[in-house]
């Protein structure tokens, strides 16, 4: 029981010190601002991941995204490879010094996240329906400008902090 103890204690620490931290980005650049990201129309391509790495859907977004002052709002028409349609219409609020804030119809509470460099991070929990329930999902939201007009998204879906999926998503100005 002594070395399976330890072999626990050195893969918890191992996998706790290969995270990657908003500060890993601070000199990156260009230095990503949603403000001026998200504003237009945009078009995103993604698949969906399950636990183990295979996909299980294909997926394409149509983005119009506009801000007033501080205050920002994204619309977002998912079409998924089944036919399935949704829409998520985010509202969101420039704090200052890279701080951000957001709410969506099916987002439990408010959304936040912060940008360093040409990256963002972004976490809340999202209401997911499948097969007729309901279920509430933590999504750890990476986001890599790439350049003015594309950006690579990459999201880590848990639930009591096991990962239960993943998303990787493409965005470019239309």
């Amino acid at each position: 029981m002594t070395r399976f103890i330890r072999f626990f204690v050195i893969i918890v620490f191992l996998s706790g010190c290969s995270s990657q931290t908003l500060s890993d980005y601070r000199t990156t650049s260009p230095n990503l601002s949603l403000e001026a990201f998200f504003d237009g129309d945009l078009v995103a391509y993604g698949i969906v991941l399950d636990r183990s790495g295979t996909m299980i859907r294909r997926f394409e977004v149509d983005l119009k995204a506009s801000w007033k002052g501080n205050k920002g709002e994204i619309k977002e028409w998912f079409t998924f490879d089944d036919g399935e349609k949704t829409t998520r219409i985010w509202q969101l609020e420039a704090l200052g010094n890279g701080q951000y804030k957001g709410t969506a119809n099916d987002v439990v509470g408010t959304a936040s996240g912060q940008t360093s460099g040409s990256a963002l991070y972004w976490r809340y929990d999202l209401l997911i329906p499948v097969d007729g329930t309901e279920y509430q999902i933590t999504l750890d939201d990476w986001m890599y400008l790439i350049d003015e007009h594309r950006l690579f998204n990459k999201t880590e879906l848990t639930k009591f902090g096991f990962k239960v999926g993943e998303v990787i998503l493409y965005i470019e100005k239309r």
